[in-house]
């Protein structure tokens, strides 16, 4: 077919090229029975591959002892296999991390659906491959088609061997290229009689059994269909990446109904095989029927079935309803299903009687959908056993039971012996939906045939006996005893949806309050812990969290508390981690672990993994139980998102506000030291140069100039060393007994010294306290706020310091009738670096007066506050608090 430029390439099938990008690529010898040569048509294909000079190394090789096969490995480099003790036994294995290390251009690696010995990292050599592939390693295997997941009962039926080594179809469709080795029956069983597949006593055995011309035949039959399927598949995919039209599919979608029976894996791997056949999707659904509960066994078949569907490429889906037919073809008609597998029904005698089996209802109501009878039974299994919500097998609900019938036996003589009542039989009713109501169906049946026993002997005539004289009292009788039976079964129902109507709420509610308690957690520890505890409580089993931590795993939480974990388990968390996939316990990756791991993913983003422990005994977590963990688990790993976003935020708030102080520290040191250092620099070279020719005021005045300047350099690196240590939190205190009158005195008399034309008037009182303080800390304090009110008020500004004596503090106050400080800039006047004509600055103009004399009062467990104007005055009045302690004698 010609091919149209305007024709658009499938973007699935560029999607699936492109998820093979940096993946080594697979190579399959597909053969339908051992001794067909795969093995030696793979080696052969490979010595020309190294003849042209590409890197082929031999991981795993099986000869089996054929001479062949052995000389095709000559020239080839051997990987060392790898020793597992197993069973008191040493076990030789393919080495994995051998070849990841080795990481060859090509690599043979022999028998693809081979059983790993236990201890491996995985337990089959094809999960081996893919993790070589994943390494962009190129692999060449090979596979024998019975050993097909979705042919093994197909296979079972032709040669009545079940093969237990299988691989999933999924896994054999990503495969690159498939080889056929195709071999004539009739040859092969040649081969075989010559000693050139097995030895002569082996080789016996396997014609008697396996090896039987009809056999190989079926299943080279077999092997020709699936690797035609396969080609062709691989050709409808190429034509579309291309753009190349061409014949599509009917648009046929099969659905497959599993069931707690043991058909259920033959009616998964039917609709496999039809799915094939018609290259068509395929769907896997269960239905849950309200009020009803399976037993463990039964569940376990359901998981294994639904478990196999996946692996065989199938979407699964679980359903709930009532009826069950119509559930099902409720949704096959919301999903376009065009054909329904199902198993044979195992129903009663009266639904088989009455054709309301599963099967038969489908079939009735369907319309154009087509009905698929499965008939194959692949196991022997006990019948799947439903127990119904609310069944007490304890004998307390039948006591009530016969307690609350005698009781409407009692009433009813009580009233018969007071007036005739013609029919009391709504008496034994109401007694029968107590029943019902508070203790389920089968108290309630019990009642229901109580009660007509007792009705019978006691009120209808002749009373005392069980004998009925007139046909319309048996009527009544057997018209009441089915109007108890439908009560009870209604009653029953109601009751038992209403409890699994209440679980669930308990459920819902349990999730939301889960989430809701993680949402207010904004640290990683604290998220760990609450989701670990969550999930104990919920599971039953112990919890550990371990988080990424630069590219490790740190255990977070756990609980019961668990301080590590031992090699195997971090093992296998490590794996979940790094490959985004569950690991460990009832797994594919590390299955002997008592551990099952899942992954903490945010949409691409791998935070790190939960564990649920599997203590020894227990059986592994059913579908409801992973749901469940699947929720808390992205519930879990939202939770620690935003508290990564949370972290974030506030460390780039952090780093904004670091650079805006360093900022502002920069231009406050380039503003304020240009002054002081542009004098002292002038004066000095006025010294140097004029020096002889000044009288001596002068010089004495320029040398006064240069001491002052530096004094007022040096207060200001005093200053930004003490708000450093202040917010470094290594602020060192020197404790002792002080007298606030001597240090006011100091400040105020520096101050005079240094020109200050304030008035000061110190009002302190005669019996003020000591405090217990660092003198040189709280005189540094007081002479900031001090400076602050001689810097920013006019000459002729009263200052008067006084103080306030409570029993629990000294309060030392300086106020001054200055301008005061305007009411919106008030809350920021401690801030670092603020400095404004109308805000208080402190520290020789760098803005740090008050905020350091805050640190400080802070440091010794005071406070200090600033009003403007103060109570009945005006100006500024800015209050140091100090603790007090009982003076020593």
């Amino acid at each position: 077919m010609a091919f149209d430029p305007e024709q658009r390439a499938s973007p699935d099938a560029l999607l699936a090229l492109a998820r093979k990008e940096g993946r080594g690529r697979l190579k399959i010898f597909l053969g339908a029975a051992p001794g067909v040569g795969k093995t030696y048509a793979m080696l052969a294909a490979a010595q020309t591959e190294k003849a042209g000079g590409r890197d082929v190394v031999a991981g795993l090789i099986e000869t089996h002892g054929r001479r062949e096969t052995e000389r095709q490995l000559e020239g080839f480099d051997l990987l060392p296999r790898l020793p597992i003790v197993y069973r008191n036994q040493i076990m030789k294995e393919f080495d994995l991390d051998a070849a990841l290390k080795r990481k060859p251009g090509l690599l043979l690696v022999d028998e693809y659906a081979h059983t790993n010995v236990p201890g491996s990292r995985h337990p089959k050599r094809w999960q081996d491959v893919d993790e070589l592939l994943a390494a962009g390693i190129d692999v060449w295997t090979t596979l024998n088609i019975q050993h097909l997941e979705s042919l093994n009962d197909v296979v079972l039926k032709i040669t009545k061997v079940r093969v237990r080594e299988t691989v999933p179809d999924t896994v054999f469709d990503k495969a690159d290229e498939i080889i056929l080795v195709d071999f004539p029956p009739d040859e092969l069983l040649k081969r075989l009689a010559e000693g050139k597949v097995y030895v002569q006593d082996t080789a016996a055995r396997a014609v008697e059994s396996f090896f039987k011309p009809q056999n190989l035949t079926a299943l080279r039959e077999l092997a020709l269909r699936r690797a035609a399927e396969r080609i062709d598949a691989d050709l409808v995919s190429r034509m579309q990446a291309q753009a190349i039209e061409g014949p599509w599919a009917a648009g046929e979608r099969i659905l497959a109904c599993i069931g707690p029976d043991a058909n259920s894996p033959a009616v998964v791997r039917t609709a496999k095989r039809l799915a094939d056949l018609m290259d068509a999707p395929w769907l896997a659904v269960t239905v849950e029927r309200p009020g009803g509960h399976l037993d463990d066994s039964a569940r376990a078949r359901i998981d294994e079935a639904m478990k196999l569907a996946e692996r065989l490429g199938g979407e699964t889906k679980t359903l709930t309803g009532s009826d069950l037919p119509e559930e099902v073809l409720r949704f096959a008609k919301f999903e376009n299903v065009t054909q329904i597998v199902i198993g044979r029904s195992q129903s009663g005698f009266l639904n088989v009687l009455l054709r309301r089996s599963l099967p038969n209802e489908l079939a009735r109501r369907a319309q154009d959908i087509a009905i698929h009878l499965v008939t194959r039974h692949s196991e022997a299994a006990p019948p799947p056993r439903r127990r119904r919500a609310g069944f007490a097998l304890a004998p307390l609900p039948f006591l009530y039971a016969t307690l609350a019938i005698a009781a409407a036996a009692g009433v009813g003589k009580l009233l018969t012996a007071m007036t005739p009542i013609p029919n009391l039989s709504m008496l034994f009713l109401v007694g029968v939906v107590l029943m019902a109501v508070n203790f389920g169906i089968w108290p309630a049946i019990y009642a229901s045939a109580l009660s007509f026993l007792v009705y019978n002997f006691f009120f209808i005539e002749p009373v005392h006996s069980f004998t009925i004289a007139e046909p319309y009292e048996l009527l009544a009788l057997v018209i009441f005893l089915i109007v108890a039976v439908i009560t009870s079964a209604l009653g029953g129902r109601v009751r038992a949806q209403a409890t699994i109507a209440a679980t669930r709420m308990r459920a819902t509610r349990r999730l939301f309050e889960f989430t809701r308690r993680l949402s207010g957690l904004a640290s990683f520890d604290a998220v760990a812990e609450g989701a670990a505890s969550e999930i104990h409580a919920s599971l039953g089993r112990g919890v550990v969290v371990l988080l990424d931590s630069g590219g490790d795993l740190v255990m977070t939480a756990a609980w019961p508390p668990e301080d590590a974990l031992d090699a195997a388990p971090m093992m296998a968390a490590h794996w979940a981690f790094t490959h985004g996939e569950p690991a460990g316990a009832d797994t594919g990756t590390l299955p002997t672990v008592p551990w099952y791991f899942v992954p903490l993913r945010i949409g691409d983003k791998t935070l790190g993994v939960i564990g649920v422990a599997k203590p020894e005994g227990t059986g592994a977590l059913d579908s409801e139980a992973r749901a469940l963990l699947d929720a808390l688990s992205e519930q879990a790993a939202a939770a620690l998102e935003r508290a990564s976003l949370a972290r974030d935020m506030v460390s780039a708030k952090t780093a904004t506000e670091t650079e805006r102080v360093r900022n502002t520290l920069l231009a406050s040191i380039s503003h304020d030291f240009r002054t002081p250092l542009s004098s002292i620099l002038g004066a000095a070279t006025s010294l140097l140069s004029y020096g002889d020719k000044l009288g001596a005021p002068a010089k004495q005045d320029m040398l006064l100039q240069i001491k002052q300047e530096a004094e007022e350099l040096d207060e200001m690196v005093r200053n930004l060393l003490a708000i450093t240590r202040i917010d470094a939190g290594a602020l060192e205190l020197r404790h002792d007994w002080i007298d606030l009158r001597e240090i006011v005195d100091r400040v105020v008399s520096a101050a005079r010294r240094r020109g200050a034309k304030q008035q000061f008037a110190v009002a302190l009182p005669a019996d003020l306290p000591l405090v217990r303080a660092d003198a040189t800390l709280v005189e540094q304090a007081i002479g900031n706020v001090i400076g602050n009110a001689i810097t920013h008020t006019p000459p002729q500004t009263n200052v008067l310091i006084d103080a306030a004596i409570a029993p629990e503090n000294v309060t030392l106050r300086i106020a001054d009738d200055g301008p005061g400080i305007p009411a919106q800039a008030l809350p920021k006047v401690f801030e670092k670096f603020i400095k404004a004509d109308s805000l208080a600055d402190g520290g020789q103009g760098t803005g740090l007066g008050l905020a350091i004399a805050k640190g400080i009062m802070e440091a010794h467990g005071g406070t200090i506050a600033a009003e403007s104007p103060p109570r009945g005055g005006a100006g500024t009045r800015i209050a140091l608090t100090f603790p007090r302690e009982e003076t020593p004698a």
